[in-house]
């Protein structure tokens, strides 16, 4: 679930910005701090915005930069167990696929593809079903479910499991001939019952 989160800190302004704008500087201050890393109470932090800068900062004896307090949003995403989300495969390999949500790629393990015997050919970048035929490949869009999250701290990364072992999720086309299937039944039955 992607969110905007208002968080609070202070910036330390060195001696050699002085002349800048503060809310110019705040904000490369903050996008090198805070973008691009995991923090377990909000997620994938992506992009820091919306900040304000206490105008009167405070100097520490020793040090010739000024901190100032700062309120900002940061863009983030957090994923939650259960959660139904789309993405789209980005790598084959031997065990599985990894499915890119959001700013993250999490892993679809082949035990949670489908019921079916599944070969994955990691040179041609495709998971194919012995049965039904049906393909996952580089590329695909898929809707799946998050089952496990586990998040690291600072730049480490995550770690996401997800499944399409449910009606309705997997790649899109399936779900659209499981819909296709699922409405010509409804109207078998309703002809039936008439």
């Amino acid at each position: 679930m992607f969110q905007l989160v208002e968080l609070n800190d202070v910036v330390r302004v060195p001696p050699n910005r002085f002349g800048s704008v503060l809310e110019s500087v705040a904000l490369e201050l903050l996008k090198l701090k805070y973008e691009s890393t995991i923090n377990p109470d909000y997620g994938y932090l992506v992009l820091v915005t919306n900040v304000k800068v206490d105008k009167v900062g405070k100097i520490i004896a020793g040090d010739g930069a000024t901190y100032h307090k700062v309120k900002f949003e940061v863009f983030a995403f957090f994923p939650l167990k259960q959660e139904i989300i789309e993405g789209e495969i980005v790598e084959i390999t031997d065990f599985g696929a990894f499915v890119r949500i959001g700013p993250t790629d999490a892993l679809l393990h082949l035990s949670q593809i489908m019921d079916d015997y599944l070969t994955s050919d990691v040179k041609s970048g495709v998971i194919t079903a012995s049965q039904s035929k049906r393909t996952l490949k580089v590329g695909s869009k898929v809707r799946v479910r998050i089952t496990a999250v586990s998040l690291g701290h600072g730049i480490s990364m995550g770690k996401i499991g997800v499944t399409c072992r449910q009606p309705f999720l997997g790649a899109l086309e399936w779900i659209d001939e499981e819909v296709a299937k699922a409405g010509k039944q409804a109207k078998a039955e309703a002809r039936a019952a008439q």
